[in-house]
């Protein structure tokens, strides 16, 4: 289980230290594999390890290719899916292509979502968290019915 928030820097390379918290969790969990790839909701990227990413795919197979949206998914997580292994260090080296897309540079957020973590420029986190937090209370949105029996 993943939750938290860490804020990270990413050396000229692109490799980006995962928490110290979580590497025994992973190696144990994953063997170290993980799989990166875009989040096709938000300019950021989502990190999972091995095992929950094969729980994705089966998700993803279940698509139809005749639903333009369903199609679109499959082609954004699958097509930017990389393979990845902590090195000695514990960092991993994230793909120019994601690298750009979520316009990662030197500071990076990793936040804790149970079976993955989100990676956000660290401005980007800052300034999409602000716009969230400050809609909270927001009347003119309705509840979705998935929220509404959420106790906290």
């Amino acid at each position: 289980m993943f939750r938290g928030f860490s804020k990270n820097s990413m050396d000229s390379k692109g490799r980006l230290a995962i928490p110290s918290r979580y590497r025994d969790l992973i190696a144990v969990q994953a063997e170290n594999n993980l799989v990166i790839t875009l989040n096709p909701l938000d300019h950021s990227l989502w990190l999972y390890p091995q095992p929950e990413w094969d729980v994705i795919e089966d998700k993803l197979a279940t698509l139809s290719d005749f639903d333009k949206q369903s199609r679109r998914t499959k082609q954004m997580m699958r097509g930017y899916a990389s393979d990845c292994q902590p090195d000695s260090q514990g960092r991993i080296l994230i793909p120019k292509e994601l690298r750009v897309y979520a316009e990662l540079d030197k500071q990076a957020v990793i936040l804790g979502q149970g079976n993955k973590f989100e990676i956000w420029n660290e401005q980007a986190w800052v300034a999409q968290r602000d716009a969230w937090l400050g809609s909270v209370g927001d009347d003119s949105a309705p509840t979705p019915e998935s929220l509404q029996s959420l106790s906290l």
